[in-house]
């Protein structure tokens, strides 16, 4: 009997430090550790090393695949376009991450604590320390900026990451798509004829239709482009599609035109395409 508990109390103890996690540049509390630490890594406050050393190994435990909470996906290609200028979905009027203020970001509200909904971060486990949550709010202070490496991901205006992702299957209808994009955006060519969510559930009596949403360039991060459904999304199959076209199309701040240099250059892309399961 003795054992069987031990091996219990093994097993808790082994998936709260799980979930908590243990980054890359931290020490076994959570602390930056010094230039030439045991990793030779030091936390800075840059988006990449933000990333590496405390988005990727502590919140992805959670926050990662389909059903990540609030839809909030912490991996390296989904972050930035899923943090800086996106209002949380919990409170609406507050962004995940405002450049240049952290205090009213929500993303340190819920790593210190304060937050006005739910548990502190990271859940389940110990609390950053003081020490890291400053250098992340050092980070927004500066600006929120993206790292010149994840700037360089792609050679060419095209997208770097869609949420949902291509294949998603979610539990709840998501409040937000997000598509984060190699370069600025055009904004003047973002409309219903460029960008597009569409529902699949008439294909089998006609085309996709369309479905109405409101088109969004966060502030602070002209690489992101947020849909907004007007209605939440009812249980089928949808998609995200833009065209290339050169009169419609979707271009960046410099002119390229999405997709230029591919197979289907000059044609409707589907960047995505997910299922939604709504529960009773």
């Amino acid at each position: 009997m003795r054992s069987r508990k031990f091996l219990a109390v093994a097993a808790c103890m082994t998936m709260v430090a799980g979930c908590a996690g243990n980054g890359m540049g931290l020490d076994q509390g959570g602390r930056p550790l010094p230039p030439g630490g045991a990793d030779g890594g030091v936390l800075t406050a840059d988006f990449d090393s933000i990333q590496q050393h405390v988005f990727t190994p502590i919140c992805t435990i959670c926050h990662s695949g389909s059903n990540a909470p609030q839809g909030l996906r912490l991996d390296a290609a989904s972050s930035y376009g899923l943090l800086v200028g996106v209002s949380s979905s919990e409170v609406r009027s507050i962004q995940r991450v405002q450049p240049g203020d952290p205090a009213n970001s929500y993303l340190v509200q819920k790593l210190e604590g304060h937050a006005a909904v739910g548990a502190q971060m990271p859940f389940g486990g110990p609390p950053l320390p003081a020490a890291t949550i400053a250098v992340i709010r050092q980070w927004i202070t500066d600006g929120a900026l993206r790292s010149p490496l994840a700037s360089a991901a792609a050679q060419r205006f095209a997208a770097l990451s869609v949420t949902p992702a291509p294949g998603d299957v979610l539990t709840t209808a998501p409040a937000l798509i997000v598509i984060a994009f190699s370069e600025d955006l055009d904004q003047t060519r973002i409309d219903a004829s460029s960008v597009q969510l569409e529902s699949l559930a008439s294909l089998d009596s006609g085309p996709p239709l369309a479905v109405p949403v409101a088109l969004i360039v966060p502030a602070g991060n002209p690489r992101a482009l947020i849909l907004e459904p007007a209605t939440p999304l009812a249980a089928g199959n949808y998609r995200v599609v833009i065209s290339g076209q050169n009169a419609t199309g979707l271009t960046a701040i410099a002119g390229e035109r999405f997709g230029a240099g591919n197979s289907n250059q000059g044609e409707t892309t589907v960047v995505t395409r997910f299922e939604v399961m709504v529960q009773p």
